[in-house]
């Protein structure tokens, strides 16, 4: 399991001043928020179309996705939430969900009442900016993702979905060197990149071929990150992070 090295709070924390400059009155608030966590398995919903939640969730370890299923029930995942995500944060404002977000891995989730999180709010104006901007960002990865989708060639598409997860997964502390742990079957990869999971197996052969990457179960290193970056096309401008734009 991707495990977080810190308290739900903590790594909340980490996650927003990656993208936001908070103050230590702030951080001092947001330590004091409740959460409630719980452990699931995987392949659980989380939350399902047509829910009306007077909670968010905060991804403390494992991943979810996003995602979305057709009439004929062909599924498109359209995120992969990592720890540290708020994956369901427009909840607090939009009364009925739209998406699906289910487990990918076995995950400790953190549940945060809409109650808690507007007083917050309320006391602490800065930090709906904070939270504001982090739904923007969760929009920005949506476009980039319908981009690599329509427009990149299968290898790339791989390469750049495993380049985002290297960043944004070592922004909270979460990746050794350029080793990380992504639990992602090649059926969950093809609902993501629009591709069969045959068509997935044999990408994942050539880029290993290629040295651009090492797997191992559930590890993945990336032995040249240039080059992975440059198969995958990947800019880490759409992420919007305040350090640099590289690893």
């Amino acid at each position: 399991m991707t495990t977080a090295p810190f308290s739900p709070n903590h790594i909340m924390i980490r996650k927003l001043e990656n993208i936001f400059a908070l103050t230590s009155e702030e951080k001092q608030a947001l330590m004091g928020l409740p959460i409630h966590t719980k452990e699931i398995k995987s392949n659980q919903d989380i939350v399902k179309v047509g829910d009306q939640p007077n909670q968010c969730c905060l991804m403390v370890e494992g991943f979810t996705c996003v995602n979305k299923v057709s009439i004929e029930g062909k599924r498109q995942i359209m995120a992969l939430h990592v720890p540290g995500d708020i994956p369901d944060l427009q909840s607090l404002h939009l009364r009925v969900i739209d998406i699906n977000i289910a487990s990918i891995s076995p995950c400790k989730l953190g549940f945060i009442q809409h109650k808690d999180l507007h007083q917050l709010c309320e006391r602490y104006p800065r930090l709906v900016a904070a939270f504001w901007r982090e739904t923007l960002v969760y929009a920005s990865i949506f476009r980039e993702w319908l981009l690599n989708i329509g427009q990149r060639e299968a290898y790339s598409r791989i390469a750049h979905i495993i380049c985002e997860l290297m960043v944004r997964l070592k922004t909270v502390g979460l990746t050794e060197g350029n080793t990380f742990y992504m639990p992602t079957t090649q059926a969950e990869i093809a609902d993501a990149t629009g591709m069969t999971p045959v068509h997935v197996n044999r990408v994942f052969q050539a880029l290993r071929a290629d040295g651009l990457i090492i797997t191992e179960r559930s590890r993945m290193t990336i032995p040249d990150w240039d080059k992975l970056q440059q198969a995958g096309e990947f800019d880490p401008l759409y992420l919007h992070l305040k350090n640099d734009r590289n690893t």
